[in-house]
């Protein structure tokens, strides 16, 4: 909150989603990549087998293609989004774990060097020289995801270092080891994805023998992955399960998200039994394709879900997706953030482009204004409000009030809010009353959000919250002035769809 953030317009986190999502898949490929091709030459000068040593020929130079070019440029694009759209997490994290990223950094000059070494001296140099430069390769790679773990899980189990900030404490947190497990079976898993493409140009003699090896890696890959992911899901503190489990989980969409990880799962073992390890020489592109989609959707999903259960945290506790820290709820909604933000108080002073301002700084970093999780569709239109109060034909009106407004009042039945909302005359009497309604809802849900800024002031310092206790636990709290309440409830209410709305630099579009 202390810096502007990059205000895209279809969401920050829906950017970052897609850039970060697209590098570890291509960066676990490199890691696992690494592996069995190292242990396929292996393998290959062992039993002097000119076949399974040109695999591991081919498949270093899909990795040398994939992971160095585009890994190594998504990379710097997941430092530069990150750095734009939570500047305050990535503070957090340079200065609790600048150490940490320097030895991360010092691996992965050995991974490339050595992956360029590797691929550009076959042949070369002698057989022996060679499987040790491929080995220094895998070693790099897999030590810098063993540090980079650390950091990620931090940030959703930060453990004990909550109260003694210790590196070491939020290293080795919670969940470092099941997540290095899970991990650990992905980079199998995104190694033959890959690797099954130069596996089909070997000689329709030797094809099927090499589909099925790539086979036994993943099965093995399932199974180590499925492991560690149960062993993730099992040691998450409750509050954070809450979130996806049980009969009434609070984020239905983080629930089918689960459903969705493991059912990807799913498909990529069946296609491994059937067609790699039972009928190999079945095996086609069509083939390739499934077990992409099966390897892919369970390493998008898991990481869709181990990020969505951090709501609304960044640092699970103690940093908030809007950049918030727990610390500093208090002081805020004493002096308000336009006295904490010097961005926020300047421009235009007038309500509603002071509002405008007030949204980019605790709102933008999970909704936008039409794209995702949009802010107008939230907004219900005379429109919305005559379909509900017409309810023709009978009980159409409880289908349009579960489409456009049971996300925000899913605590109150179709009946009880029909004996509350005006006619359908009274509506088309006066339409203009949309406006006021808009705004009383949301100023109450703000002072709600704020109330809730005060309960976690009051939470034990040093001790991960139990978000369950919260009417909004997926949303950080609203924090500021009586006035800034005024003026981000204003700024939102202008936002009904049909009519311009006053930007965060105080002009209109």
């Amino acid at each position: 909150m202390d810096y502007p953030i990059w205000n895209v317009a279809m969401g920050g986190g829906v950017l970052m989603a897609w850039v970060a999502i697209t590098h570890v898949i291509v960066s676990h490929f490199a890691i696992g990549g690494g592996l069995i091709i190292v242990i396929t030459e292996t393998l290959a000068v062992k039993r002097s087998d000119p076949e399974l040593r040109e695999l591991a020929r081919r498949s270093s130079l899909v990795l040398i293609l994939v992971s160095t070019v585009f890994g190594a440029i998504s990379g710097v694009g997941i430092w530069v989004v990150a750095g734009l759209i939570s500047p305050g997490a990535i503070s957090a994290l340079i200065h609790n774990y600048v150490w940490g990223w320097a030895i991360e950094w010092v691996f992965f000059i050995l991974e490339i060097v050595a992956a360029l070494v590797y691929y550009t001296t076959w042949d070369k140099i002698s057989k022996g020289a060679h499987l040790l430069v491929g080995w220094l390769y895998f070693i790099g790679a897999y030590f810098s995801l063993v540090v980079i773990n650390g950091i990620i899980t931090f940030m959703l189990t930060p453990g004990g270092w909550l109260e003694s900030h210790a590196f070491w404490d939020g290293f080795f947190n919670p969940t470092y080891w099941p997540s290095l497990v899970l991990r650990t079976g992905i980079v199998v898993l995104m190694a033959v994805a890959f690797m099954l493409w130069p596996a089909f140009k070997a000689s329709p003699d030797r094809r099927p023998d090499l589909v099925r090896y790539l086979g036994w890696w993943f099965l093995g890959g399932v199974f180590v992955s499925y492991a560690g992911y149960r062993w993730w899901e099992a040691v998450l503190p409750d509050t954070v399960t809450a979130l996806f489990l049980g009969e009434a989980p609070t984020l239905a969409g983080l629930a089918a998200t689960r459903s969705f990880t493991l059912w990807s799962l799913t498909l990529g073992l069946a296609v491994t039994v059937v067609a790699l390890l039972l009928a190999p020489k079945l095996a086609r592109g069509l083939t390739a394709i499934l077990l992409m989609v099966g390897a892919f959707g369970f390493f998008g999903g898991y990481e869709r879900l181990r990020e969505g259960t951090r709501k609304p945290f960044l640092i699970h506790s103690h940093l908030f997706s809007n950049g918030l820290l727990v610390s500093q709820i208090d002081e805020i909604n004493a002096r308000g953030i336009a006295a904490h933000s010097g961005w926020v108080a300047a421009g235009d002073p007038a309500p509603e482009a002071f509002g405008g301002r007030i949204f980019v700084a605790q709102c933008a970093s999970c909704h936008t204004i039409d794209g995702y999780q949009s802010i107008r569709e939230a907004l219900p239109t005379v429109a919305d409000m005559e379909l509900v109060a017409a309810d023709q034909p009978s009980g159409m009106g409880a289908v349009h009030y579960r489409e456009q407004c049971s996300r925000c009042h899913g605590d109150i039945e179709y009946q009880e809010m029909a004996e509350m909302m005006p006619t359908l005359e009274e509506i088309r009497e006066d339409p203009e009353f949309i406006r006021e309604l808009n705004l009383g809802m949301i100023t109450m849900t703000l002072v709600e959000l704020r109330d809730m800024g005060e309960e976690f002031a009051d939470f034990e310092p040093g001790k991960q919250f139990d978000m369950r206790t919260l009417d909004r636990s997926y949303m950080p709290p609203f924090v500021g002035t009586e006035e800034e309440v005024e003026a981000l409830a204003l700024y939102l209410a202008s936002l009904d769809r049909g009519e311009t709305d006053v930007v965060a630099t105080g002009g209109e579009k």
